[in-house]
C-alpha cells in the first residue's frame, strides 16, 4: 500500500518570524523524513513545501523552498539510521554541488546522482532556490537488481537520460495522484521504481562500462588489501578505518572483501600469523621472546595468538621455531 503526505510553510501560523518559521520546517522534517541541516537564504522569506510518497518500503518526495544547502552529518546518521540508497534528483535552474564520504559530484540541470542515506553528506546550490527529488530505497531493493550499486554512486546521471526521465514522469504522477491501496498494485508500483533506477544507474547492455566496473572494483578490492598489508600489525586497524581511508562505506569494504572469498577480520588474521611464522623462521629475531613477536605483529591476547597459530599451522609457536 502507499501513503502520501503534504507539509508547507503555507500553512504555519502567521504570527511566527522567518527564524522560527525555519526553526519549525526542520522539526517537521526531521519527524517525517530524516534528520538534517539546511540553510536559507538570507536575502529573500523563508518558504517550503514537500509532497511525499511511500510506495511499500520506497519513499518518494519532491522539494521546493528558499533553502541552498542541506547536509547530513555523523550526528544525523545516528539519529535516524536511514539505511538506503537516496537517488537525488535537480529540477532547479543550476547546477548542484555535493559531497558524500570522500566522493564529491555535481548534478546537471534535470540530472540526479545516486549516493547512500547512511553516510555524511552535502549538497549546495549556491543562492538559487531548491528544487529536487529523493527516492529512498532500501540497500537490499536495489542490490537484488544491480549488484554494483556501490559503483554507481556519486556518478552523474545525465537529464537526458531516457531512464531518468520517466522515473521523473512516474514518481510525480505517484506524489501528486491518489494514494495506492492495492497492495499488489502498490507492489507493482515499487518495482517499477526499482527498475527504472536500474536502468538510470546501471551499466545494463555495454560491454564496456560493465568492464570498466569490474576494473573498478577490482581496484578498490586491491586498495583495501593494501591498507590490511599495510597496517596489519596495528592492533586497532578496522573495516571502518580503512574505509574511512578510502572514502567508501563500511558496506563497501565488507562486500568486497566477501566476495573475494574472506572478511576483514580473517584477512588480517592470516596476515598476523604469517607474519609470526616468517618471524619465528627468521635467525634475526632469535632474541625476540613468542610473546614479543606476537605483540609486533598486531596480536594483543597471548592466548588467541596461541590458538589461532595451532590452529593455522598445525603446531605451536614454539615447535615451528
Amino acid at each position: 500500500m502507499s501513503a502520501q503526505a503534504v507539509f508547507s510553510t503555507e500553512h504555519f501560523p502567521d504570527h511566527l518570524d522567518d527564524r522560527a518559521r525555519f526553526s519549525l520546517w526542520q522539526e517537521i522534517y526531521a519527524a517525517e523524513i530524516g534528520a538534517i541541516d539546511f540553510h536559507r537564504a538570507d536575502d529573500r522569506p523563508f518558504t517550503a513545501r514537500i509532497e511525499a510518497a511511500s510506495v511499500d518500503s520506497i519513499v518518494l518526495a519532491h522539494m521546493w523552498g528558499t533553502i541552498t544547502q542541506s547536509t547530513r552529518t555523523a550526528r544525523h546518521l545516528r539519529r535516524d539510521n536511514l539505511d538506503g540508497y537516496l537517488l537525488l534528483v535537480n529540477h532547479a535552474d543550476v547546477r548542484l554541488a555535493g559531497r558524500m564520504g570522500g566522493r564529491s559530484y555535481e548534478i546537471e540541470p534535470g540530472g540526479a546522482v545516486l549516493v547512500s542515506g547512511a553516510e555524511p553528506a552535502t549538497v549546495i546550490g549556491g543562492n538559487a532556490d531548491h528544487n529536487w527529488s529523493n527516492i529512498l530505497i532500501p540497500f537490499a531493493l536495489l542490490n537484488e537488481t544491480i549488484r554494483d550499486g556501490e559503483d554507481r554512486m556519486a556518478i552523474p546521471i545525465a537529464g537526458a537520460n531516457e531512464a531518468l526521465g520517466l522515473l521523473k514522469r512516474y514518481s510525480r504522477l505517484i506524489e501528486t495522484g491518489p494514494a495506492l491501496v492495492a497492495p499488489d498494485v502498490a507492489a507493482h508500483a515499487a518495482a517499477s521504481i526499482v527498475d527504472l533506477i536500474a536502468l538510470a544507474t546501471g551499466a545494463k547492455g555495454d560491454a564496456a562500462e560493465l568492464a570498466g566496473l569490474r576494473g573498478l572494483r577490482a581496484a578498490r578490492l586491491e586498495a583495501v588489501l593494501a591498507k590490511i598489508r599495510e597496517g596489519f600489525a596495528n592492533p586497532t586497524i578496522s573495516a571502518q578505518g580503512v574505509a574511512q581511508q578510502l572514502g567508501v562505506s563500511v558496506r563497501y569494504v565488507h562486500d568486497l572483501l566477501q566476495e573475494s572469498g574472506a572478511s576483514f577480520s580473517e584477512r588480517v588474521l592470516e596476515a598476523r600469523l604469517r607474519r609470526v611464522s616468517a618471524m619465528l623462521a627468521d635467525r634475526r629475531y632469535a632474541g625476540m621472546r613468542i610473546g614479543e613477536i606476537a605483540l609486533a605483529c598486531g596480536f594483543s591476547d597471548i592466548s588467541y595468538f596461541n590458538r589461532c597459530f595451532r590452529r593455522r599451522f598445525g603446531c605451536s609457536p614454539g615447535q615451528a621455531r
